[in-house]
């Protein structure tokens, strides 16, 4: 289901490229989008559902169904109460998130107003997702996984059919994207809440700041709502850098940022998904060893996956940025723009996905706090970084200072992975298996010898951009596939099979 909605993102943003291109249009929607679906991140996504998650786990395993209602009530109500404020505020309060958020586009009254238009159409979409978050942490932990899955299906297809259909209709046409992200909110929600019903746990909003259970979550939440979106507020910042770079550089971020995301929500939020309930769960039976050994089975997924995948998309950055986008109002500067930022994020998946993973390990155990601390020495390191790259190549004029903000966002992820996993490895909370020097080995070997032919086989970018789109996409998909193959034929040939990768009641095999 997330290979479906994430293919059905990457036809989005294909079709967004080719009508918006990379200019003004498209630097405002994204900035009016991504204030809202930053937000959604700390709401959605990330602090609430992980620390609504581990306690709706707790009540599901020790107690009764009645009391599982009570307290998805009561949450909702209080997520709803807050979120409807909270987007009260932010349609108030546009043109101050606009200063905020993309101070450069004060010096363009056009962008400023065309921005603050957006956030008031999008902000919205806040109160819609959150809820439906709350829906989809209910069916994780029953065990519906596919249903929240497909959700951002709608978002996709809502996007492709305002920026095709409604588009040309309006008369500031980028505004129907803004439409289409309300829309989709809406169908987001009513899309989850049959299921619910099935499970007889369809919400009814109740207001309390009484109740135990809604206690516990804002306990939690409040701390990890920094904690577990510090790549999220990393990426604002470099937006907000952005901002004052030459016109172009937010669309550029955006588009390598969705070609990363790709590969990072197939796998390393799905992955994060199915641990944090299986996690939730070791943890309130008390069991460390099948703790343990879930992290474990984890990490070795993202090595073995993680790896080919970020040296496959640093090396077939342009390929793939001149077949998906460079159509229409996307030049060819636009690819070479885009292509710098992209390598520059690719070094970076591996430490996305290991954050995705590791974090769960400490939000099943309901601490929040530890991520929090490891969240900040990360960020400031990450800002610090921004300023150390990309000062010096704006005074000394080097094109592409956008990369530096990619580049610094990817080595503070490694930073706040590196520290998350030390943090569970002095707990005693993860004990790496038997197998892993073998297994890396060979991943190494195996990815050296994928990226060799690559690099043979990827043409320089007029190559590229002078095919058709139809060779453009033959010639991708035949060298995505040789890659994937000779990267899987040597494992095999190296002795890894699949049982390498299962995980036992008890232990990961090695």
């Amino acid at each position: 289901m997330t290979m479906i909605s994430r293919v059905l993102g990457l036809v989005r943003d294909i079709v967004i490229a080719r009508v918006f291109g990379a200019g003004v249009d498209a630097d405002t929607f994204f900035v009016a989008f991504k204030i809202p679906n930053f937000l959604r991140r700390l709401f959605a996504e990330g602090a609430f559902s992980q620390a609504f998650i581990p306690v709706l786990t707790e009540y599901k395993t020790r107690r009764s169904h009645e009391e599982v209602q009570g307290l998805v009530d009561h949450v909702a109500g209080m997520l709803g109460g807050i979120l409807f404020l909270v987007t009260l505020a932010g349609v108030i309060a546009a043109p101050l998130l606009v200063m905020i958020f993309a101070p450069g586009f004060l010096q363009d009254p056009v962008k400023h107003d065309l921005t603050t238009q957006m956030i008031r159409i999008t902000f919205p979409y806040l109160l819609f997702i959150s809820l439906t978050a709350l829906a989809g942490g209910i069916l994780n932990t029953y065990g519906r996984f596919g249903v929240p899955a497909f959700t951002p299906v709608f978002l996709n297809l809502s996007l492709i059919g305002a920026a095709l259909w409604l588009a040309p209709l309006m008369e500031e046409p980028v505004t129907a994207l803004a439409w289409g992200v309300f829309i989709a909110g809406v169908v987001q929600l009513a899309f989850q809440l049959p299921y619910l019903r099935a499970l007889g746990l369809l919400p009814r909003p109740r207001l309390t700041r009484r109740d135990e259970g809604v206690r516990r979550v804002a306990r939690l939440m409040l701390p990890g709502i920094f904690g577990s979106s510090v790549a999220q507020i990393n990426l604002l910042f470099d937006t907000l850098i952005a901002s004052f770079l030459v016109t172009g550089s937010v669309s550029w971020l955006y588009f390598s940022d969705r070609l990363v995301e790709f590969p990072l929500g197939i796998f390393g939020i799905a992955l994060a998904t199915v641990i944090l309930p299986r996690l939730s769960r070791d943890h309130a039976e008390d069991s460390v060893e099948k703790f343990s050994a879930t992290l474990d089975w984890a990490l070795r997924l993202v090595v073995v996956i993680g790896a080919p995948a970020a040296i496959g998309l640093a090396i077939l950055a342009g390929p793939m940025l001149v077949t998906l986008f460079q159509y229409g109002a996307f030049g060819l500067h636009d690819v070479e723009m885009a292509r710098l930022s992209l390598m520059a994020y690719a070094l970076g998946l591996l430490g996305f996905i290991l954050v995705k993973v590791l974090a769960p390990g400490y939000y099943a155990r309901q601490d929040t706090r530890t991520p929090v601390r490891i969240g900040i020495i990360a960020m400031v390191a990450n800002m610090v970084m921004n300023v150390v790259f990309v000062v010096p190549m704006v005074m000394l004029d080097i094109p592409g200072p956008h990369a530096g903000l990619a580049l610094a966002t990817s080595l503070a992820a490694f930073l706040n992975a590196g520290l998350l996993y030390r943090g569970l490895r002095r707990s005693g909370r993860l004990r790496l298996g038997k197998g892993w020097p073998a297994l890396v080995l060979r991943v190494t070997a195996a990815s050296l010898v994928m990226a060799a032919l690559l690099a043979w086989g990827s043409s320089d970018l007029a190559q590229w951009s002078a095919r058709g789109w139809l060779e453009r996409a033959g010639f991708l998909v035949l060298w995505v596939g040789a890659g994937a193959l000779v990267y899987g034929a040597l494992l095999w040939l190296f002795g890894m099979r699949l049982k390498n990768l299962q995980l036992t009641s008890d232990k990961c095999i090695g």
